[in-house]
């Protein structure tokens, strides 16, 4: 507990970090959301109306301190501003928007691709010298070799475009109404396929060749021959013993993909024309809306803090080690 407490101290303050430059960045910026909004209407806005934008977005003349400390208050509450892009909708109710469907797409993909290559790892291990050892690495690592994007463009072009077993974007049709229905539902699946399967193929490599190369590793230790010399049965000294010591350098690198679910990918969203985070930031982007760019940050960053913390949840359960202190 203690080696919890002192972790969840340390992602308090990255945390407090993470908010402070989140201030502060876009005030080194050059203009502000009110002028660039201003500027969006060429001239359709009275100039007496830029006192008021300014007031919207909270661009007061209060000294920067007590900006800083209204700031962070709003942001406990939930408050991240008003959206350039979307006026006047709140940042907050933009990001939730399209935060749904990037857990659904980027957060299936990580976990299937996570899930799929560590057991084939354990797999091509412990049968040192068959075919998944042999061929299975190398054809994904090749495969993994390409951008996300490309292989999103081409297999949207041949599976969707040539032959039309999947739809050519979006997350469901346009004749549908979101709501829990098998219908719905089915759909939905459907024009995630292609996204989460490139996703899933450019991804599988490394997972594989990371609990591959463990594997080796903790199958020549000492502990994992003693097992064997007692005559445990092999699924026990495989998933018992080697397995669960060669996962620990792949759960770190899962908790930090799975923080970056919530940034979306990037480029599949825009390929699929999805309507994730990554789609919103590139809105954001474009239309220079600063408070939206900076909410997306925010939770990105809060996401992966939070899933670096729940990794080192799971590290203590299959770490003995760290229960008292030591990493």
């Amino acid at each position: 507990m203690r080696y919890l407490l002192q972790r969840l101290g340390f992602y308090l303050i990255a945390g407090w970090a993470a908010l402070t430059l989140n201030f502060f960045l876009p005030r080194l910026m050059p203009g502000d959301p009110a002028t660039a909004l201003f500027a969006r209407f060429r001239g359709r806005l009275a100039p007496e109306a830029m006192a008021a934008l300014r007031e919207t977005f909270g661009l007061t003349e209060a000294p920067l301190l007590q900006q800083y400390f209204t700031y962070l208050s709003h942001v406990l509450r939930g408050d991240l501003g008003i959206s350039v892009a979307y006026f006047p909708t709140p940042v907050s109710e933009v990001i939730a928007t399209g935060m749904l469907w990037t857990v659904f797409l980027a957060g299936t993909a990580v976990v299937v691709s996570f899930a799929i290559g560590t057991l084939l790892g354990i797999v091509a291990a412990w049968r040192r010298g068959g075919w998944i050892d042999s061929w299975l690495p190398s054809t994904l690592v090749f495969l993994g070799a390409f951008p996300y994007f490309w292989l999103a463009m081409v297999a949207l072009y041949l599976l969707g475009f040539t032959l039309g077993w999947f739809p050519l974007g979006h997350a469901y049709g346009d004749d549908l109404t979101p709501a829990f229905t098998l219908e719905f539902m089915a759909d939905v699946f459907r024009h995630a396929a292609l996204p989460v399967g490139t996703v899933v193929i450019a991804t599988l490599g490394g997972w594989l060749l990371s609990m591959r190369n463990s594997m080796i590793t903790v199958l020549g230790s000492d502990f994992v021959n003693l097992a064997r010399a007692k005559g445990l049965a092999p699924a026990r000294v495989v998933l018992r013993y080697a397995a669960r010591n060669a996962l620990l350098p792949s759960i770190t690198g899962f908790g930090m993909a799975l923080g970056f679910v919530l940034g979306g990918s990037l480029l599949t969203e825009i390929v699929f024309s999805y309507p994730g985070q990554g789609y919103l930031l590139v809105q954001a982007v474009r239309n220079q809306d600063y408070p939206l760019m900076q909410g997306i940050f925010l939770v990105i960053t809060l996401a992966v803090l939070g899933s670096n913390w729940l990794v080192d949840v799971i590290y203590m359960w299959l770490d003995p080690r760290t229960r008292g202190g030591r990493s």
